[in-house]
């Protein structure tokens, strides 16, 4: 699965993007950044408050509790404003 990071997810994460097999058990984007927090100090810091990064599965915008079987793509990314 292809993960893709932008802006400061990415500054503190420290990659645009990676390909990742997931564990068993990674089943939804809540589980997934769960994980991601446990692969280290960058990733815990990039999702310290995983409540305000906002997450798309395929270019649609997803739930924590949004299923991620049969995904190609998961972005992450902080909340945007509008103007």
């Amino acid at each position: 699965m292809k993960l893709v990071y932008f802006a400061w997810v990415r500054e503190r994460v420290g990659k645009a993007e990676e390909s990742v097999e997931l564990p068993p058990g990674v089943a939804t984007v809540s589980d997934l950044v769960g994980w991601l927090i446990g692969r280290g100090e960058e990733y815990a810091y990039a999702f310290e408050n995983a409540g305000v990064v906002r997450a798309a599965i395929d270019r649609v915008h997803a739930k924590p509790d949004a299923p991620i079987a049969g995904a190609s793509e998961i972005a992450f990314f902080p909340p945007m404003t509008g103007g």
